[in-house]
């Protein structure tokens, strides 16, 4: 372990978690995967229950010296605790514990910052970040910069300013604001691009390590990193795919999401989380093997209704997509479930499938129509054919007679330009 401090993993169970049914030991287990994703040296982990919650220091005296005791014994460094913090209560708990004390939303914070690897990732994430801190302004996090090298956010250079100067603070959040909208600027402008060439959107979103990377370079045979871990997957990537009747659309992969994801995040993140708002339909993917996974699934739906998506846009629709079902627990944990949709991003099992049913469900529906068009009307005739919605062609003594055949899309825009020159 060399002169790594040891970390402690404390989840809290409040009256609150018992009433939303969450198992406490899958959730200390997923507090323990936060810690490891940042390689801190977990040497404890304890569910403690409580009663009722302290305002000032969360836990109860009772709890509080035994877990003094033991930090003192075994020169516990820092104590994660699994629940969000206030400001006081951080501060009271650092004080009584000797240690460095580190909440949800910082540990998310801290995971974030060492993986944001594009220019947007690093802005979302620093304000995020900055954000957090104009709440707490607590002290140096230099154990967890010395650990990582540097590379996460809460702590490093330049901390010391910006405890001691609000207002460059608010300056420097302020900036990134602004950039941060040129980014939400330009990924509209690409946006419209795709719209205009009438490419549909395909999002995949889902709780985090439930396999969405996995199946995004299954289907476009991209390298995206993909490990069992949690929030593997910052940055957003996009990818065209043609899908298996020949429908061209953009695949987009979003970060997993989590419970109890922090405001900040969740804020700093819209300008990545708009491809999903804008997306033809949403891939829910969920991890069958979990026995979590129907309290997983309303986390998701949480984050969603944040940035807009409601769930019942029939223009819209959100697809359940239970991943990996390779693995056997999955049979257990899906007893009842509308499984529909099953695959396995490992093996490939019912990909196609479900592509087949997203491609179906993506074409547009076209009309077949028997019509005439006057023979003065040359300019109309070149745009049906330029859109290639002619499927025959005749002529009569009121002019052309043409079989076409068109979604409503073309319909508009045909009527937008020409106006009801045609007749039936």
């Amino acid at each position: 372990m060399g002169d790594q401090t040891l970390c402690a993993v404390i989840h809290i169970e409040t009256p609150q978690s018992r009433i939303n049914n969450r198992d406490p030991q899958g959730r200390l287990d997923e507090a323990v995967e936060l810690a490891r994703a940042i390689d801190l040296e977990v040497f404890h982990t304890q569910i403690i229950k409580l009663r009722k919650m302290d305002a000032g220091l969360l836990l109860s005296k009772g709890h509080l010296e035994t877990l003094r005791q033991f930090v003192e014994d075994n020169q516990i460094g820092l104590v994660f605790i699994n629940h969000q913090l206030s400001p006081i209560q951080q501060r009271n708990l650092e004080k009584l514990l000797n240690a460095k004390i580190i909440d949800r939303t910082g540990l998310i914070l801290e995971i974030f910052g060492a993986r944001a690897q594009t220019k947007e990732g690093v802005l979302q994430v620093q304000h995020a970040h900055l954000k957090y801190q104009k709440s707490r302004l607590v002290r140096s996090w230099t154990h967890l910069e010395r650990q990582r090298g540097g590379r996460g956010f809460l702590g490093g250079p330049g901390e010391t300013q910006i405890e001691s100067d609000r207002r460059a603070l608010d300056e420097q959040i302020s900036a990134l604001e602004e950039k941060i909208e040129q980014v939400r600027k330009t990924r509209g402008l690409h946006r419209a691009g795709r719209v205009r060439n009438q490419t549909p959107i395909v999002a995949l979103v889902g709780y985090t390590n439930a396999g969405k990377s996995t199946l995004f370079n299954r289907i476009s045979g991209a390298d995206v990193l993909a490990k069992d871990m949690l929030f593997a997957t910052l940055d957003p990537t996009m990818r065209q795919v043609t899908l298996p009747k020949g429908l061209d659309v953009v695949l987009s992969d979003t970060v997993g999401f989590i419970s109890d994801l922090p405001t900040e995040l969740v804020a700093a993140f819209r300008a990545t989380l708009e491809e999903v708002l804008h997306a033809d339909i949403i891939l829910h993917v969920r991890d069958a093997s979990n026995p979590e996974h129907k309290q997983q699934a309303k986390d998701v739906m949480e984050v969603l209704l944040a940035i807009g998506v409601t769930g019942d846009n029939p223009e819209q629709p959100i697809v359940e997509v239970f991943n990996k079902i390779d693995k056997p627990e999955s049979d257990v944990y899906l007893v009842g479930e509308d499984t529909a949709h099953c695959t396995s991003a490992i093996s490939g099992e019912g990909i196609d499938d479900l592509l087949d049913f997203t491609e179906t469900v993506l074409r547009p529906k076209k009309e077949v129509l028997d019509c005439v068009l006057g023979f003065g009307y040359g300019q109309a005739r070149a745009w049906l054919y330029e859109h290639g919605v002619v499927l025959e062609e005749g002529a009569d003594e009121n002019g052309y007679v043409l079989k076409i055949e068109w979604d409503d899309e073309h319909k508009n825009r045909f009527m937008d330009i020409f106006g009801p020159i045609i007749s039936q």
